[in-house]
Formats: C-alpha cells, sequence, structure tokens
C-alpha cells in the first residue's frame, strides 16, 4: 500500500479553491461555487482516506457524481469509470476489478460501499484513471490514464480552445465517455462553469437552461448533431455561444462545412476534433477558420502532440501511412485484469489504426483503416464478431461498417427486423444504425472468401437524417401520434410500434389513427419504422377499406360473449376465441427481436395491464354488491375455489389468460428456451400446443382428482394462437389450422360452438384482413380496445338493464365498459406525472433531512 504524499497527484483539482466564488457548476436546482465545490471534494475525499484504493464509480451528470469524480482524483485513487445508467457493466467491472471502494447509486441515493478498509491490489503511483476503450462498456479492457495524462489533455484542449473562466459549458456527453470527461477538466482547468445536465439536446427544458444561464459551448458527437438539425438549431438565438465543438467519430465533410458557415454567420466557432480514450480524449483539431475550406480533414496535432505516418505495403501513395501520436497525453498501456493495475508505462507512442493523408497545407485526413475494425458513432465495432454472433443465432451474414452505420447482409427466410435487433445487440449500437438487406446468396469471391466489398456497395448513401419535412404525412406528426398515444417522452423516426412498447391493447387505438391519416396499412406496420411509413404513405389517405382480422375477432369475441351472457342470442365460444388471439397478439408484440430481459419486460407490463384493472375492478364491485370473494379479488379462485357459488366463475377466462401468460413469460425467461423460440419460432409453439393437448384430453386423468383449472385445460388454444403469428409458410398454415380442425371439436360437445371458433381460427391464419367501412372500422375498434373493460364491467350492468330489456343490457355493458376504459387509458397517461411528482417531493424531503452530497448545489 501508498499513502500519498500532502502534495497530492492532480493540480487542476488541488487549484479548485483558487478560482474562489466564481460559479464551478451551474444545474436546473441552483449552483456551487468553485469554493463550495472544492469544500464538498475535501469532504469526500477524507471519506476516502490516505491510503490509495481502487475507487469504482458509477458516473452520471450529477453533482454527487462530479464531486465523487475529483474526490477520487484529489486523494489519488486509481479511478474506473463506467456509467451509472448501465448496471450491467457496473456489475461485470466490479466482478473483474474487485474495487475496494464501489460509489453507486441505490434507490437513488448516492452509495460509497467501501468494500475493504484497505486495498487488495498493488496499484502503480502513475494510475490516475480506468476508461473503456472507444467508448465501449462492459469489457473487462481498460485504458490506464496517468494524472499527467489528464493535466496534459486539459491543459492542451483548453489552450486551442481558449476556454476562459467566463465560459460555461454544457455537459451534453456523458461523464464516463472520454470527450465528455475532457470537458469537464479542461473547463475546470480554467475556472470556467459547467452547466451540469443530463438532458438531450432535444428536450426543451435543456435549452431553456442553457439560455438562462448564458451557455458559451456546445460538445457532441455526430448523432447530437443529427439531433441540432431535428430540433432547429440554426434558427436558434443563442447570444453567448462561443464555440462548438464535435468528435466521437467523422461528421460528413458537408455537414462540417455546413455547420461551420452556420457559426461564422451566428458569432460562434466551430472545432471538429479527432481522439482516442488512449490519448486521453484529443490528438488533433481543425483550425474553424479551415473548416469550409477543408471540411474532410482532421486538422493538426494538438499543442503538446506530435503525428508520424508509418508505411504501409498496401498504401504506396505519398505522404499516406498509419497514423502514429506521440504526446504527453498517450495512455500508460491496457488493463486486461487486476494484475495490469501494478504495471506502469509500457508505449511510448499510439498506433491508431488510422490511414492518412497529410495534404500540402499540413492539415492531416484520415482515408481508411488499417484493421478491420470499425468506428461507428465513437464506438469501436468488430464486424467479425457481429457475423459470429448471427451465425450462432442461426443467420448467415457478411457485416461491413461505416463511420455512421454498420450494413449487415443476410440470406432470404430471415425477418430483417429479428436480424437488425440482433446484430445490433452483437455491435452493443442503438438498432436505428443498422442496415439489413436479405439476398438470396450471399456474396462471394472467386476463391470462395467474403465479397465484402459487394456487401458495401449495397447502399452507399448515408442514412437519413430526421427531418420535419419527409415526404407523405410527415415523420414529426406520427412521431407526435407515436408519442401521445403510447405515452413516450421521446420517440425517433427510427423506431417502431413494436420499438416503444405497443402491445395488443394500444395497437387497436393506433391503427385507427394510422389508418385516419395514412390510408391502409400495410401487414407488417407495427414492426415498420416511422420514417418508413411517412415516406410510404400516399398524398391522399385512401380511406378505410380494410379490418384487421385479429382485431376484428376481438370485437365480434367481446359482442358474443356479453350477449350470450344477458341473453340476446346463443352464440357461444368467445372466450376461447379470444385466448386464440391473445396468442397471437403476444407472439406479435411480446416475443420481438429485442433482448430476453427487454422481452421479459414487455410480457410483465402487459400482464401488470390485465391484473391491475382487474382486481381494482372486482375490489370495487365486491365492496358495493358482497358478489366476490377474496379469491376473487386475488385472480385464485379457479384454483382454491369456492367452485360452485353463482357468481364466482365470472372472471375465469381473465385467470385462464393471466395463468397462461405468466406460464409462458416464466418459459421465455430461461435463456435456453429464449434461444430455442428465437431458432424455432414456429416449431416451439406447436410443440407447446402439443403439450397442451395432454391437458385438453385429459390423458393423466387428472379430473379424477377433482377440479382442473381451466387455464389448464385451454392452454393449447394460446399456443395454437401463436403458432398462428408464425405461420409463414403454406404448409406452417395448413398445419395450424388442421389443428384446431381436429382438436376443437368435441371439446365442448356443441357442434356450433366449436364451429365458430375454428371458423375463427381459420380466418386469424388465413385472411389477415377483412373488407370494411370506415364506420365499421371505427366501432370494432372501440370494442376491441376496450374488451377487458366490457367483460369486467357487464357483469355489473346486465343485472340492472337486463330486466327491462336484454338489447338495452348488451348496448349499455358496450357503451359502459368502453367508457370506463376511456377513463382507465386517460388515468395511466396522467399517473407518470403525478408519480413522478411525488417521488420528487418525497426526494427532496429526505436530502433536506440528511443533507445529501448535492444539498448545496439546491
Amino acid at each position: 500500500m501508498r499513502v500519498l504524499p500532502d502534495t497530492g497527484p492532480a493540480p487542476f483539482v488541488r487549484a479548485l479553491a483558487e478560482h474562489g466564488d466564481r460559479p464551478a457548476v451551474i444545474t436546473a436546482d441552483g449552483r456551487l461555487s468553485y469554493a463550495e465545490l472544492a469544500a464538498r471534494v475535501s469532504e469526500v475525499a477524507a471519506r476516502l482516506g490516505t491510503t490509495r484504493r481502487l475507487v469504482l464509480l458509477a458516473g452520471a451528470n450529477r453533482v454527487d457524481e462530479l464531486v465523487a469524480y475529483l474526490a477520487a482524483l484529489t486523494g489519488g485513487h486509481p479511478l474506473l469509470l463506467v456509467p451509472g445508467d448501465h448496471h450491467a457493466a457496473v456489475s461485470e467491472m466490479a466482478r473483474a476489478y474487485d474495487p475496494d471502494v464501489l460509489i453507486h447509486r441505490v434507490d437513488g441515493e448516492l452509495v460509497v460501499d467501501e468494500r475493504r478498509p484497505g486495498t487488495g491490489h498493488e496499484l502503480h503511483p502513475d494510475l490516475a484513471l480506468l476508461l473503456s476503450t472507444s467508448g465501449s462498456t462492459g469489457s473487462p479492457k481498460l485504458v490506464r490514464l496517468s494524472f499527467e495524462n489528464l493535466q496534459a489533455n486539459a491543459e492542451s484542449i483548453a489552450e486551442y480552445l481558449d476556454i476562459r473562466d467566463t465560459d460555461r459549458a454544457a455537459t451534453t456527453l456523458p461523464l464516463h465517455y472520454c470527450y465528455g470527461l475532457s470537458v469537464v477538466n479542461s473547463h475546470l482547468l480554467r475556472g470556467a462553469a459547467l452547466i451540469l445536465t443530463g438532458l438531450s439536446v432535444t428536450d426543451r427544458c435543456f435549452w431553456e437552461l442553457f439560455r438562462a444561464e448564458r451557455g458559451t459551448s456546445l460538445a457532441g458527437v455526430p448523432y447530437t448533431f443529427d439531433l441540432l438539425d431535428r430540433v432547429g438549431f440554426d434558427r436558434m438565438r443563442l447570444p453567448h455561444l462561443r464555440y462548438v465543438t464535435q468528435a466521437g467519430g467523422r461528421l460528413a465533410p458537408e455537414r462540417v462545412a455546413r455547420y461551420a458557415a452556420l457559426g461564422r454567420r451566428h458569432g460562434w466557432r466551430f472545432f471538429v476534433m479527432y481522439g482516442q480514450t488512449e490519448a486521453t480524449a484529443r490528438m488533433a483539431y481543425l483550425p474553424p477558420e479551415l473548416a469550409e475550406l477543408r471540411p474532410e480533414a482532421i486538422g493538426v496535432p494538438i499543442p503538446g502532440g506530435s503525428f508520424r505516418l508509418r508505411a504501409l505495403p498496401d498504401r504506396p501513395e505519398p505522404d499516406t501511412g498509419e497514423l502514429v501520436y506521440a504526446g504527453p497525453n498517450v495512455m500508460l498501456g491496457y488493463a486486461e485484469q487486476p494484475g495490469d493495475l501494478a504495471l506502469g508505462r509500457t508505449v511510448e507512442e499510439l498506433p491508431t489504426g488510422d490511414v492518412a493523408r497529410r495534404g500540402p497545407d499540413g492539415l492531416y485526413e484520415i482515408v481508411g483503416r488499417t484493421a478491420e475494425f470499425v468506428k461507428i458513432f465513437g464506438l469501436r465495432v468488430d464486424p467479425r464478431r457481429v457475423e459470429d454472433r448471427l451465425r450462432v443465432a442461426g443467420v448467415e451474414a457478411y457485416c461491413v461498417g461505416t463511420d455512421r452505420e454498420l450494413l449487415v447482409a443476410a440470406t432470404d427466410g430471415h425477418r430483417p427486423e429479428r436480424v437488425r435487433r440482433l446484430a445490433a445487440a452483437a455491435a452493443g449500437l442503438p438498432a436505428r444504425v443498422v442496415r439489413v438487406h436479405l439476398l438470396a446468396e450471399l456474396p462471394r469471391l472467386a476463391n470462395g472468401k467474403p465479397d465484402r466489398a459487394a456487401v458495401r456497395a449495397l447502399t452507399t448513401a448515408p442514412p437519413p437524417v430526421p427531418a420535419l419535412d419527409a415526404p407523405g404525412v410527415g415523420t414529426e406528426r406520427l412521431c407526435r401520434l407515436y408519442a401521445d398515444l403510447l405515452d413516450q417522452p421521446e420517440v425517433s423516426a427510427d423506431q417502431s410500434f413494436v420499438d416503444l412498447g405497443g402491445d395488443s391493447l394500444s395497437y387497436v387505438e393506433m391503427s385507427v389513427r394510422l389508418e385516419e391519416l395514412l390510408g391502409d396499412l400495410p401487414a407488417d406496420w407495427h414492426t415498420t419504422p416511422i420514417r418508413e411509413l411517412a415516406r410510404s404513405a400516399p398524398a391522399r389517405p385512401t380511406g378505410h377499406r380494410v379490418l384487421e382480422t385479429s382485431v376484428a375477432l376481438r370485437a365480434l369475441a367481446i359482442v358474443v360473449i356479453v350477449g350470450s351472457h344477458i341473453p340476446v342470442f346463443t352464440v357461444k365460444g368467445g372466450a376461447h376465441l379470444l385466448l386464440a388471439v391473445a396468442g397471437f397478439n403476444f407472439a406479435r408484440f411480446q416475443l420481438t427481436t429485442a433482448a430476453r430481459r427487454e422481452r421479459i419486460r414487455g410480457a410483465v407490463r402487459a400482464i401488470g395491464r390485465i391484473v391491475l384493472p382487474s382486481v381494482a375492478f372486482i375490489a370495487l364491485a365486491g365492496a358495493v354488491t358482497g358478489d366476490y370473494t377474496l379469491t376473487n379479488l386475488l385472480l385464485l379462485n379457479s384454483v382454491l375455489g369456492p367452485h360452485d357459488g353463482a357468481t364466482e366463475w365470472q372472471f375465469w377466462f381473465i385467470e385462464a389468460l393471466v395463468y397462461i401468460l405468466l406460464a409462458t413469460t416464466a418459459l421465455i425467461a430461461v435463456p435456453a428456451m429464449d434461444r430455442i423460440e428465437r431458432r424455432y419460432p414456429f416449431g416451439l409453439p406447436l410443440a407447446l400446443a402439443a403439450l397442451g393437448l395432454v391437458t385438453r384430453y385429459d390423458l393423466p386423468g387428472l379430473a379424477t382428482f377433482g377440479y382442473v383449472p381451466s387455464a389448464v385445460v385451454v392452454c393449447w388454444l394460446f399456443a395454437l394462437g401463436w403458432a398462428a403469428a408464425r405461420a409463414a409458410r403454406t404448409a406452417q398454415r395448413v398445419a395450424v389450422t388442421a389443428t384446431a380442425a381436429l382438436t376443437v371439436p368435441g371439446l365442448f360437445g356443441e357442434p356450433f360452438r366449436e364451429t365458430f371458433i375454428v371458423a375463427g381460427f381459420a380466418l386469424l391464419v388465413w385472411v389477415p384482413r377483412l373488407p370494411s367501412r370506415p364506420a365499421v372500422n371505427r366501432a370494432a375498434a372501440s370494442l376491441a380496445a376496450s374488451s377487458l373493460w366490457i367483460y369486467l364491467t357487464h357483469w355489473q350492468v346486465m343485472p340492472i338493464v337486463g330486466p327491462w330489456s336484454r338489447a338495452a343490457a348488451l348496448a349499455a355493458s358496450l357503451a359502459v365498459g368502453i367508457g370506463c376504459a376511456i377513463l382507465a387509458r386517460q388515468a395511466a397517461r396522467r399517473l407518470p406525472s403525478f408519480v413522478a411528482a411525488a417521488r420528487f417531493g418525497a426526494r427532496a424531503g429526505r436530502e433536506h433531512a440528511t443533507g445529501r452530497l448535492d444539498q448545496s448545489a439546491r
């Protein structure tokens, strides 16, 4: 163990107090002066002690995390910085490096978890900071940075940006990312202020804060500038803005020139920069006055640094080679295990992996890569690794990358959205930057090797940038519609209904609203990105001409159920048909191409949307009428009984559906079953339906032991509906239809009832859409979207109205159910704001009482 000298090794942090009462940190809740910040840093540094220890900090753009970061540097403790919003990365790094101190949030509070009093590691005296390479997360390979690296890089950036103590920089990038961290270090070095926020530049509150606090600088990666274009940055009045910086990946030259010209017109400077985590952030910058003339260049080395070009055998052009950087900000080396933390400097210069050309004017330009790795939006991606992961999932594909997207060429027979999601997960990228092409045969060279040039040639145009003037109805209008109906704060034009968590209930309302805008929708609209829907829309909507069969069947089934219970007529089988439709919709909306955990979350949310309204209504109705027991309220009547009452059976369908959904969700939660479902999307539900027929025919003789819950008897209908959604070929559709035709008869001993269910299955499988009219569509949508509430409430409505008129009882039951559904949706949309307000109030109260780390910033 090494005890630090009194002086400490972080000069720009030690000098915080010297800036006195100047503002250091500005948040939406208040501000901290440098003197106050220094006092709080000293307090936390004292908590960490004088013995050097390995500290892991789950970083975020909050005052507490900033103080903890500076405290670790002040105390000379090597700091492993990981993203605070990535719990898997925090756990993985804690497991891989066994930190002595873990600083992270628990239930919203920042906790300093001292895992041992001293240290369990040998830590090199120069080691200051450990960061993931090139913005990646969760990988055990880390960049080892020294105190000298941090100081030198901050000084260099402050010099060429001309940072002044009057500057105020917004934290548009996360603290754990080397680019975002360099903004913090360089501004604190000069006594400038940080406008500390985690808000997106698409958030109106961000710009209100930026203007109110007279922000002078913005930093962004290429995607940030996509967002700036979307929000109309070029039309904003920002009188105090002095400069805008860009790094984290290549920005297209035409956009560099456009932003440089925009800055020249509005009085601010545009700096294009080039760097890597291995160089503590920055290696080169393009002087703003040259940005319009040489927008393709990365510029010149930063102050204190230098470049050389290492000759490459396959690049004989003059003044071209691998770009190698040297300077005091070059890392100590990599760490791949805890033992590497004892190492000193293992590298003297940094081979960047980029092929560069030096122009006659002395400016450097990146013209290629020396290896297969590509850097997309600042993240390093190995296309070969993505191919391997896809192959494991049963997808043969070739992948190539540009600096803006990953291109995937896959063989026919796969769903493009599934391939897109799998590739995005393997690369650690958002799905919006993955483009998929399905080919009859993958391109190969004469020697049989992959023809990656042919893959790259599939598309040369850059991906579309979100815009307000897209053809058709317009992406912005559709984004607002999706945000409103799905209660999503942010909606990207590259997301689909399924991406945004849409389910079978919201599907009905969304489809009707979209048809009003776009006319007839494509069959796969729910998995189609918003932008593509807007592009494919006709100039004038053609009107409602079709109705989706699943929606029609839900509407028909609920009318049949209520009408038969009153009875106005006797057409039984509606509830059993609804089970099949539920399985059909479960496959469409819950079994998406998302990761297993996201699937499970979606399924649990869907179950909650059934359980919570049901329990609430049964409790209310039971309290008023006394009709229901505790087992009804807990949805356990079919398991615990009683089974012989007049009203206990009324909610058997809801109980059966919930039990089946819980069992199916638990099944998919098993990693092996999740993999099987992805590989055999039709085979698995068909096998489950076959397994369910064991209890449908009661082969084990369960009935001899007493009452058998309905869910056990009818679960095969749900599985068969699931299989119907996955039936993509004629043979598969025939298999589903034949299974229904052979197994439904005999279930009730009522031919008409069984024919009704089989006919519904046939329509679901063979006729995805039915001819319709606008009025019919609207009525069916209202009934289908409100089917749960109609089912719940009709038991209370029909005894009141039925004795007077059965037809009126049917109409009243449907109307009351639709009205309750509308009220429930409105309440659900308002609930998050009430919950957030309550949480904020509770949190503020706790902070006031306990004096948390960031109290003085309020």
